[in-house]
């Protein structure tokens, strides 16, 4: 059991920092529906690590770090969690009106090290560091900061759980995720520790890779405000990555690295 958690782990990792080339792994989760109506509202969000955006055929993703936040900011509990061979599945009822925010994290340390003369990896936190051997040499430590989004709303959408936390790579949706149409201009402000995120790359890649030529993936940069204007060409389900590496601010750590994903469905007008 630990060592599948930890071999999704990784993936989760790999997922989240490979660079945008056809052979990367790459982490995501896929919601059955975004924009709901009615009453007795579910939706199926299917989450996986796989060369192909939106299809299964690696890994499924670990589930660990898992939050969904219901439109008065209260956190749920997913429902049917389920791990599959290439998949993982689970369930959220929509009971209020408004927008919820699907959220996995992943944060952590990560090291490397020499110990009589044999190199060394290890994972953990600022609270583990004690579990590193006394006599480690050479110790390297970087830290990763790694969220993943999917925004699904019911009736009307709502701002509360898409208000920023100040801490990480940070979407704030000036354009509400749930209201993108082709022809629409959207826009996203990307922050670092609350900050704008100046001249950061957005990758963008749409629904449907199997069936072109090309992956057809889209860089989109951030101004001085750090805000992504996006003009949306074709309908579908989008995977929108970023990264950035800086310094750390936490003692005995060099690297710092940041991710931020999202899936995100453009409708036709």
């Amino acid at each position: 059991m630990k060592r599948n958690t930890l071999l999704t782990a990784t993936c989760l990792v790999l997922g989240l920092t490979a660079a945008s080339t056809g052979h990367a792994h790459r982490a995501w989760m896929l919601p059955s529906a975004t924009v709901l109506s009615g009453e007795n509202v579910w939706v199926t969000v299917d989450a996986a690590v796989s060369n192909s955006i939106f299809y299964f055929e690696y890994h499924p993703l670990g589930l660990d770090g898992l939050i969904v936040k219901a439109p008065d900011g209260a956190g749920l509990e997913p429902q049917n969690q389920a791990q599959t061979r290439y998949r993982s599945v689970f369930d959220v009822e929509l009971t209020q009106e408004g927008t919820y925010t699907v959220e996995i994290r992943n944060d952590g340390l990560f090291g490397r090290y020499n110990l009589n003369g044999e190199a060394k990896r290890w994972r953990g936190s600022l609270d583990t560091l004690t579990e590193l051997p006394a006599d480690a040499k050479d110790l390297e430590l970087t830290e990763s900061q790694r969220r993943m989004q999917v925004f699904v709303t019911r009736g009307a959408p709502s701002f509360e759980t898409l208000k920023p936390v100040g801490q990480g790579l940070e979407l704030v949706p000036l354009t509400h995720p749930n209201d993108l149409f082709v022809g629409e201009q959207a826009q996203f402000r990307f922050t670092i520790d609350g900050e704008p995120a100046k001249e950061l790359d957005i990758t963008l890649i749409r629904e449907g890779i199997r069936y072109r030529d090309q992956v057809e993936e889209r860089v989109i940069t951030t101004d001085a405000e750090g805000i992504a204007r996006i003009d949306w060409t074709h309908p579908g389900m989008y995977w929108l990555e970023t990264q950035v590496e800086t310094s750390s601010k936490l003692p005995q750590v060099g690297e710092r690295r940041l991710g931020y994903s999202a899936t995100l469905e453009v409708l036709p007008l």
